[in-house]
């Protein structure tokens, strides 16, 4: 072959990388049952079976020289449906008595960024790098995921001269990723059985005790008309979801398209029922319930078997130095400071696990960490929606403005 012949890239069309998700999910839950520790720290299954396949994934670019990439619209659309059927599980009673956990999750995730902001030119620094090289090293790849990274590599690369910022964002967006995923469920662990924690229904501390008993039932047949009727009710408030972000679009609003899907869901479930008191609802249901475990198994699984880990390869030093200070920064952090400020309850052991995956990953890494704990120790309904809320809506106005004070550091 010449020397100068570009090797074209393994491309793994929509169909087949989502048929390829749930081979990934099943081999996750072969080897989350035949590995103990697996199970012991609520590692979720597509976060085992998803970085088994990364690996495999990096194996074959390293035999082959040939990149393996993935098409991940499907992937997109399972995020939306997931957190579609989230808004449309809650209720406005819990919302409004989680207002102040709502707000003080906020001040402490924005508090916390400044902090991570500051490690990030820390390592920069250390590593003889540009002080805004820091940036990719902090809030823009951690707390901002790819999409961050990616939308503000070349700016950081074109203005301030750092050469491969983006690869740089990229690398540690997706090192986080994996430090985020198997670093929730031993967290959770650690505070439950240090604390002798019980579920919300001994001892009612919980914000999200009234939603336990609808929670407990969801068991039983799946039906037909049951999971068809979920299914209508979702797509209506993807639609309305849809429409709703395009005329923020428009406003010059900028949000992940799930938020308005999300806010939709919460909007028809405590107006719909109320207006239509025969009609038969689906939130609570055991078609609902299967809908929403399937969404974000499958999205999960796509979002960690299409990590690149081959990119660590170039910068691994100043990876594995920053993101071991940022991880350790976060697990403090949480320890110390989110526990206790979310109440030192169950409530609060869950959303720590899933505040590693807003520090750390993303917000679906947050949510497969606080599914993965609940279904070992009990439900927190109030959990799923605080956490997306505040990573989602509000962290990524702060975020922009504490990237351009980092910037200009």
């Amino acid at each position: 072959m010449d020397p100068t012949e570009t090797v074209s890239a393994i491309e793994i069309g929509g169909f087949a990388a989502f048929t390829f998700a749930i081979v990934v999910y099943f081999a996750g839950v072969r080897l989350t049952g035949a590995i103990g520790f697996l199970r012991a720290y609520s590692i979720p299954e597509p976060v085992s079976g998803g970085i088994l396949a990364a690996l495999l994934a990096w194996g074959v670019v390293s035999l082959t020289g040939r990149e393996v990439i993935y098409d991940l619209s499907a992937r997109d659309f399972l995020l939306v449906y997931f957190f579609t059927t989230v808004g449309l599980g809650a209720r406005i009673s819990d919302l409004i008595r989680g207002g102040p956990i709502l707000a003080l999750m906020l001040a402490l995730t924005v508090g916390y960024m400044v902090v991570q902001a500051l490690i990030g030119i820390i390592g920069a620094l250390f590593f003889g790098l540009p002080s805004q090289a820091g940036v990719m090293l902090g809030t823009a790849a951690l707390i901002g995921g790819h999409g961050t990274a990616i939308a503000w590599g070349p700016v950081v690369e074109e203005t301030y001269g750092v050469a491969g910022a983006a690869e740089i964002g990229i690398a540690t967006a997706t090192l986080g990723l994996i430090v985020a995923s198997l670093l929730g469920g031993p967290i959770a662990r650690f505070l439950i059985q240090r604390n002798n924690l019980a579920r919300p229904e001994d001892h009612g501390e919980s914000f999200a005790g009234e939603a336990l008993e609808e929670a407990d039932q969801e068991v039983g047949a799946v039906t037909n008309s049951d999971f068809l009727r979920s299914i209508l009710w979702i797509n209506i408030c993807v639609a309305i979801g849809v429409s709703l972000d395009e005329a923020l679009e428009e406003a010059g609003v900028m949000l992940p398209l799930f938020v308005p899907c999300l806010l939709t869901g919460i909007a028809m479930s405590n107006i719909v029922p109320k207006l239509f008191r025969r009609a038969e609802w689906p939130a609570g249901t055991p078609a609902m319930a299967l809908i929403q475990e399937f969404s974000l198994s499958v999205f999960l699984s796509m979002s960690l078997m299409s990590m690149q880990l081959w990119t660590l390869a170039d910068h691994v030093g100043v990876l594995a130095v920053t993101v071991t200070l940022q991880a350790t920064a976060a697990t403090a952090f949480i320890l110390l400071v989110v526990f206790r400020a979310m109440g030192k309850d169950y409530f609060a052991a869950v959303v720590s696990s899933g505040f590693t995956g807003v520090t750390l990953g993303a917000t679906p890494t947050a949510i497969a960490n606080m599914t993965a704990v609940t279904q070992r120790y009990g439900p927190a309904p109030l959990a799923f929606i605080v956490l997306p809320l505040v990573s989602a809506f509000f962290v990524d106005i702060a975020n922009a403005i504490i990237i351009k004070l980092a910037l200009g550091f």
